[in-house]
This record gives C-alpha cells, structure tokens and sequence, in this order.
C-alpha cells in the first residue's frame, strides 16, 4: 500500500483541505493515509474528521495515526509537512512582544524580520532530524513543505537534508484572482508569469489576446490608492517598482524599510498597515476552533470540495504522468540567472511521473532582482547561523534585515538577539 505520511497532523483543517483533497482523487484511492503530531488530542481530532469524511466522501484511502515519528514516516511515497514549532505560545508572543521593547514592530514576523530569523532557528533542528529519518525509512519521498519560513526551511531541507524536496505556498495561485477581483478586470483568458522568491515573487507578465495589461491595472491601482483599502502596500510597490508582488501587503509591509518606522508613524496609518496582525490571526483561529471542533468532528457527513491547494495535484500528476504546472520552491540552479545560487526561488514548475521540474526564468528586472536580494541576504545568514551554531551569524543575519536595520542600531540589535535567545531558552539549540 503506498502512503502519504502528514507531519504536523494536529492542524486539523489544514489536513481537512489536504488530505480532503486526497479521498478525493481518483489516483490516491487506496492510500494510507499516516497522521503523525506531537499533541496526541489535535491528532485524534483530525483523525476523527478524516474519518467522518473518508464515509462521506466514499474514499478507500486508510487512516491511520502514529505517535513514532519513524514509523510514520516508514516506506512513504509522498511527505506533507505542517508543523509550527513553539506555537502561539510562548514562541509567536516571544517574537513580537521582545522586539516591541525596541521600538521595533511587526505584522505576521514568519518569514524574515526579526520574528522570521528565531521562527527558523527553532525550526531548522526539527526539519533536520525530519530529514535524517527520511533518509533512513523512505529516502525516495518526495517532502511537501508548506511549513514557514518556506524559503530557508526548503533550502535547509534540500541543501543539508539530502531531500527531494519542493516548497509550497498559497500565494502563487491566489495572486491573481485576488489582484484581478480587487482591480474589477476579468481573469478570462489572462496569461500571467510570476517568478522571485517565497512570499515575495512578482507578477512579470499579465497579458491577453497579446496586450500588455499592467498599464491598465496601474491605472486603477493609482484611483484606488486615493482611498484606503487592504491592499495598499502592494499597490505602493507596483505602482513605485513596476510589478505586483505575489503575497500580502501586511506580510510586505515588513519585508521592506519602507513601511513600518517608529520615526514616521503616519506611514502605517496611510497604508493601512496592521500591526500585530499574526497574533490577532492566532487568537481567532484558536477561539474559531474551539467553536467548531464538536460540531465538526460529530459531523458523520462532513463535505469536502477539492481546495487549489498544490499537494494532491502533485500526487495526481506524478501517478498519473499527466502534467500539472504549479509554483514551487527550489533551489536556484541557474533557473533566476541574477539571484544567487544558493538561493531557494519560487518559480513555475511542471510535474508528473518525473516529479518537479523547474523552468528557466532568466534574470529578473534589475529592481525585482535587488529587492528579492535583500532579503535573501537574511535567509542565507540565517542558515549560516543554524548550521554552524555561531551566534555571530544570528547577530548578522538581523543586520541585514531590511526593517530591523532601518529602526534599530547595530548595538541595539546584538541586544535584541541576545534578549530574544534567552527569552526562547531550550526552543532554540545552544549558539556558541
């Protein structure tokens, strides 16, 4: 029986939508289906829910839990990665509320920023010990991670863990639909390019029937900008660099010097910037939960519509050989030519029985390229540091992050890292 092992099982509706859209596919039937989370009452409600849906549905796919990470992991054909390490609390109110005391704000701090650098420290040992199981009981897998920093976590996994790995994110298939509704344009018939790295890769190309649609999406981008709306930080990067960038304006706001600074608070008002918006999302989702988890998991005819998530698409195509294009998260081996290799990329790839496969994207438009750099910068100082275990490096990789350096000293941003590890005690491994 082949098997898709679910690592970060306890994300109850995550797995609903992934592992959803396994019982329902036709070239998955008969999978096991192995659920595997460190919180045994999380694992047991999902493997609830996928119960009452594998009835529903009509799926032959098997269900089953394990608390042996190994053995969950054993002769896997497909590896779906979810977890969160340190959670919401104590981790996430760590990374936010320390950095405060500095004058130093954020919005969601999961990717880079200062909260993105110590979300990957404490991560990074968990996907490596990941790693050194798969390599011993199914080392042909191909690892799904949805887990974020996405770009420093695939790059870790690939790089150092030996895996045949592919990242996954939501914003790649979002962008568009989003962009276009909010625009008021109609999507029908659009042919659209995006490429750059995770969370910050750029709509290069939207045309149809042949016409270039960028100077009409600028043009309404700029009335729009007259008022304020959800959007206005990606509005502000478009209109002043020249392309739309794939994930949300909270999230850019802290990718960029240009938004969120103590000295000009007038800034996060005009663009609409919502500060601590991470952990608003986190409380809601724990009390949404909480509302629904009975309901839910009593549900013996819970529905499932197939999600635009990639993984079972990726699955479909690789048992079926018939192709499926997605945006991937790889290693950058010559696919952008003006970003360094040692970057993990976001870049069009087309899948089936041969598993991922790039496409060659050339250089970026000079601007794209030195934004992206920027923050490649952080993510590669950042495994720099996990890797080798050097605080320095911990020290570095917040120095060159593009908000932290612009409201924070040098001085004060060695303090802020030290304050920030001891705050994390055992979360992190010891730095030397």
């Amino acid at each position: 029986m082949s098997k898709i092992t679910f690592l970060g099982a306890g994300s109850t509706i995550f797995v609903k939508n992934v592992l959803g859209d396994v019982m329902l596919t036709e070239a998955l039937q008969g999978f096991e289906l192995a659920l595997f989370d460190i919180n045994n009452n999380r694992l047991r409600e999902s493997e609830q829910l996928l119960l009452n849906m594998k009835e529903s549905i009509g799926s032959t796919c098997v269900i089953k839990t394990y608390t042996d990470r190994k053995e969950a992991l054993r002769g896997a054909k497909y590896v779906v990665n979810a977890i969160q390490v340190g959670g919401y609390d104590p981790c996430t109110i760590t990374d936010f509320e320390i950095p405060k005391k500095y004058g130093l704000r954020q919005t969601i701090a999961d990717t880079v920023g200062i909260g993105g650098i110590f979300r990957n420290l404490r991560t990074i040992p968990v996907v490596l010990d990941f790693a050194k199981d798969i390599q011993e009981v199914c080392p042909d897998a191909l690892f799904m991670n949805y887990t974020n920093p996405m770009a420093v976590l695939t790059n870790v996994l690939t790089t150092y863990g030996g895996l045949n790995t592919v990242g996954l994110c939501h914003s790649v298939q979002g962008c568009v639909p989003h962009l276009f509704e909010h625009l008021g344009m109609d999507t029908t018939g659009v042919k659209t390019k995006i490429a750059g790295i995770n969370h910050m890769a750029w709509l290069l190309e939207a045309t149809k029937d042949g016409v270039d649609l960028y100077p009409e999406m600028k043009r309404r981008a700029a009335e729009l900008q007259k008022e304020k709306h959800h959007d206005m930080v990606r509005f502000e990067l478009m209109l002043k660099f020249g392309y739309y960038v794939t994930e949300s304006s909270e999230h850019n706001a802290e990718y960029h010097p240009y938004f969120i600074k103590r000295n000009y608070p007038e800034l996060v008002d005009r663009f609409n910037i919502p500060l601590d918006e991470y952990p608003r999302r986190c409380i809601d989702q724990i009390k949404g939960w909480e509302a629904q988890r009975d309901a839910m998991l009593s549900d013996k005819k819970v529905e499932h519509k197939r999600s635009e998530e990639y993984a079972s698409h990726i699955m479909e195509a690789m048992e079926t050989d018939i192709p499926y294009k997605i945006g991937g998260n790889v290693m950058n081996t010559g696919l952008i030519t003006n970003l360094p290799k040692e970057a993990c990329v976001e870049v069009p790839c087309l899948v089936d029985r041969s598993g991922i496969q790039p496409t060659f994207i050339g250089d970026l438009p000079p601007q794209l390229a030195a934004l992206n750099r920027t923050n490649i910068n952080t993510q590669l100082l950042t495994i720099e540091a996990a890797i080798t275990g050097k605080k320095e490096h911990i020290y570095h990789a917040a120095m060159f992050d593009p908000h932290t350096a612009a409201e924070l000293s040098l001085d004060d941003i060695v303090s802020l890292c030290d304050d920030l590890i001891e705050a994390h005690g055992s979360w992190l491994p010891s730095f030397k």
